[in-house]
């Protein structure tokens, strides 16, 4: 049913304009100008509508206010939305923090819209109609055509437009482009989001536009989505107000546009700021229709401008992007080949922005969630939003949950982005656009292209979430923390590949990659108190490799990393032999090309396997400092190297790998030397650049204290020498001359890890992997026990500390008695066997009235 919205507005053209509009429909596509039909009226009737009220009436009646009049303190008066904008104007400027100018429409004007013709009363029967049964999307529509019937409060449209003809000559443009943004007084407060709920309109053109679009906002509080989220929420429809926001628009059509939070929004690790940055306007990041890039900075590091807190890049696909439309307000268009494989933002912006963050969320005292924007035009970047972070601020930092499956899944039919640490399953129920919530089955698993408000009646009756496109900070992101369940976004492909799948086991419990299993696997969820772990004498520390994992740990009380291998950053990030980056020349054909297109936009491929490197191995430290975190430089095997891109061409074929070339014998070599010097470049730019100085360097495999002085020669080469900076060096004890020689080595190295599993075959002489042999490899044969009592009493003598990274911990309490017993300073275990461990070596404390055992070697 046609209905009418009618105002005045002043032109550029003429004193006074006169306009009817009518529009066939009470919602027109975001973006989309819907037609416009003109129709004569009075002009002294207009004229009235128009007239400016008295100073009494604006102290009594004041419809409009600027944002520099605006706080915190008037969410009440302006919603969240706008209320932040007015405290970021006021109070972050000094700070260097730049925010388009912009003003909001009050409560009060909602309020009195609401007021009119008994259209309160008309809403409220509506809202009794849904509570009796009607449908959503029936009484959404009808209360959205409700509020579009009614005339705008007298007064509003010309203080409207007045304040935009402020912006324009603040900004020296005629009709100048602004945002049109829904703030709902309920909405971005710590205890709820209502992220998307309301509408937004960028580039809005022109006094008729611009009235038209906030009539739409106030009609935007009774979407579907909103409806659905205040009555998930708790929240009375109408206790809660609308107010618009007008902001210049920033010109990011021509550069690019994003997302900030203040912590790590998949684990709510506090220590980094994430920023995501797509081309164009930043509709594409959070409606999700982009893998947008994402930049991880550490605070710590970001505090003293010496260092590079950049710990993190990811370059996304960034396949589609918004922009200004010849026509209407914004189109999306695709990105040219060069604009997906490019960064959208150079370190110094993205230290920028970091910094603006780091400072809005030290103002407002909690984590933030923020949106930027960088003019194409001027290079300069803006703010355009902030609120509350709401997600992993409200969990439990007392408690872990952890998920695991227990059977080997084996190949995922897809993989994408890895959103929460839960598991979920069910029937796959494949979309293409939103059903009404009763037609979805509960606990499906849904998979579609991309989410945005209108999918979250759906989203909250799904196991799991399952989309095409998108990154860690779209909608389906989002909405998917807020609920609780498992999602893996970005697939790429998943309405195509799992459109034959029946049932299947969605796994986002793997680190930062989702991935989706045929059928229904089984698997065990458990949930620890963390404040109930006993306090102990011994350190407990984690072993690590995957640094997409690292920091969903951060919540274990560890007392650092005693194990991060470097052999799973190199297999999954590098991808290639280091020594076939520096050589390609040596390669064949194939293996050449795969090198170049593994390392394009390198001109230095060395500088690619240091940018990988280094930012694997600070995640990992970022994840636990100021703890210790102990990186033991690369222990591939020949084989293992050899399976690397490029890898055959620089491997011998050993008939015994496990005992030949290998750990320290390596590093000083001409075979390897160079691979090794890129691996201390990454070393040195973590500690010495990003300011991760609490990174140990452990040395695999050294078989004679000549040996290890010829690594620490090389490594002094490279700019890592012992002592300098707060440098430490260990030693991995796991060979008999380790143990014999303790206290030769004691003089080179500050520490010792022992490998138990290296230690027991190198002393009974037994290959590990040997299924005959299996009943001889025993950890707990005395000449094991023996050498890792001699070794332990050994570094103590010499002032150093002794450890122990290995699984038997974890699978037998007896042994881990043994170790508490012999006086050892740290067992380092698996993150999934870290609370029983910690219980396991309190009773071995308590139990054999340890005392004070420790030599008072230090940390």
């Amino acid at each position: 049913m046609p209905f009418c919205i009618t105002g005045t507005a002043p032109s550029r053209s003429s004193p006074l304009s006169t306009w009817t509009r009518a529009i066939n429909r009470d919602c027109a596509p975001a973006g989309q100008v819907p037609a416009v039909t003109h129709v004569p009226v009075e002009r002294s009737y207009l004229a009235d509508r128009l007239r400016e009220p008295t100073e009494t009436a604006m102290a009594s009646r004041r419809h409009v206010i600027p944002f520099t009049e605006l706080g915190r303190q008037d969410i009440g008066s302006v919603g969240g939305k706008n209320a932040s904008l007015g405290e970021l104007t006021a109070h972050l400027g000094a700070a260097g923090v730049r925010i388009p100018p912009g003003f909001a429409t009050t409560a009060q004007a909602y309020e009195e819209l609401l007021s009119a013709h008994g259209l309160r009363a008309s809403i409220e029967d509506q809202i009794t109609r849904l509570h009796d049964g009607a449908p959503l999307d029936e009484v959404g529509r009808a209360i959205r055509a409700l509020i579009l019937r009614e005339p705008l409060p007298t007064s509003l449209p010309g203080e409207i437009v007045t304040a935009y003809e402020d912006l324009a000559r603040r900004t020296g443009s005629e009709d100048p482009p602004v945002a049109v943004r829904s703030s709902a007084t309920a909405e971005d407060l710590p205890e709820a989001s209502f992220a998307g709920q309301q509408d937004t309109y960028l580039n809005v053109r022109g006094p008729e536009q611009l009235l038209e679009f906030c009539h739409r906002c106030f009609a935007s509080l009774f979407t579907d989505r909103a409806i659905d989220y205040r009555e998930r929420m708790g929240f009375d429809h109408l206790s809660v107000a609308l107010s618009v926001g007008v902001q210049i628009m920033v010109r990011a059509d021509r550069a690019g546009a994003g997302v900030i939070f203040t912590l790590d929004p998949e684990t709510g690790f506090p220590d980094v700021i994430v920023v995501s940055a797509a081309w164009g306007l930043g509709e594409t990041v959070v409606s999700g229709q982009v893998d947008p890039d994402e930049y991880t900075l550490f605070k710590p590091s970001l505090k003293d401008s010496s260092l590079n807190p950049l710990i993190d890049v990811r370059v996304g696909a960034k396949r589609r992007k918004t922009v200004y439309a010849e026509t209407g307000l914004t189109r999306t268009v695709d990105t040219l080949p060069a604009e997906r494989v490019r960064r959208v933002l150079g370190d110094d912006d993205v230290r920028t922005l970091a910094g603006w963050a780091g400072a809005v969320e030290e103002h407002y005292g909690c984590p933030m969630d923020l949106e930027w924007a960088k003019d194409g035009v001027t290079g300069e970047l803006s703010i355009v939003q902030a609120r509350p972070e709401t997600v992993q601020s409200r969990r439990r930092i007392t408690a872990i949950r952890e998920c695991r499956l227990t059977v080997n899944p084996g190949q995922p039919l897809i993989e994408g982005t890895a959103v929460g640490e839960a598991i979920g399953q069910g029937p796959v129920v494949p979309l293409t656009a939103p059903v009404a919530r009763e037609a979805f089955p509960e606990g499906g698993v849904l998979v579609t292209g991309l989410t945005d408000p209108d999918w979250e009646p759906v989203m909250k009756r799904a196991s799991a979430i399952i989309t095409d496109h998108g990154g860690r900070t779209s909608h389906a992101a989002i909405v998917s923390r807020e609920l609780g369940v498992p999602a893996v976004i970005g697939t790429g492909s998943a309405t195509r590949v799992l459109r034959q799948a029946s049932e299947v086991t969605v796994s986002c419990a793997e680190g930062d990659r989702g991935r989706v299993y045929d059928g229904l696997l089984p698997y065990e969820e458990r949930e620890t108190d963390l404040s109930t772990l006993p306090k102990t004498r011994t350190r407990i520390m984690l072993n690590l490799a995957d640094p997409s994992a690292a920091l969903r740990w951060w919540r274990l009380p560890a007392d650092g990393v005693g194990l991060a291998r470097l052999e799973f950053i190199v297999a999954h990030q590098v991808k290639a032999h280091p020594m076939a980056l520096l050589h390609p020349e040596k390669l064949d054909a194939d293996d050449r090309c795969d090198v170049e297109r593994l390392t394009e936009g390198y001109q230095d491929r060395g500088a690619y396997f240091v940018d990988r490197l280094s930012r694997g191995i600070a995640r990992i430290a970022a994840s636990r400092w100021p703890d210790p975190v102990v990186v033991r430089t690369s222990d591939f095997k020949t084989n293992e190297y050899a399976r690397l891109l490029g890898g055959r061409t620089f491997e011998p074929d050993e008939a015994n790998p496990m005992i030949g070339w290998r750990g320290a014998s390596r590093y000083y070599s001409d075979g390897y030397r160079e691979g090794f010097a890129l691996e201390c470049r990454a070393l040195r730019r973590v500690r010495g650049e990003m300011g991760l100085t609490n990174v140990v360097v452990m040395i695999p495999f050294c078989r004679k204290p000549g040996e290890a002085d010829l690594v620490l020669d090389v490594m002094g080469e490279q700019g890592l020498r012992r002592g300098q900076n707060g440098l430490k060096v260990y030693v991995m004890a796991e060979i008999p001359s380790n143990i014999i020689l303790v206290r030769e080595f004691a003089e080179r190295f500050d520490g010792f890890s022992i490998g138990s599993n290296d230690l027991t075959q190198l002393t009974l002489g037994v290959d590990r992997d040997s299924e005959a042999l299996a009943h001889l490899f025993d950890e707990n044969d005395p000449a094991v026990t023996r050498s890792i009592q001699r070794l332990v009493a050994g570094a103590h003598e010499a002032g150093r500390t002794a450890g122990l990274c290995g699984q038997r911990p974890s699978d037998d309490p007896a042994f881990t008695e043994f170790l508490v017993r012999s006086g050892i300073d740290s067992i380092s275990v698996a993150p999934d066997s870290f609370a029983a461990v910690k219980e396991h070596v309190a009773r071995a404390e308590d139990s054999r009235k340890v005392g004070d055992v420790h030599s008072g070697a230090g940390e």
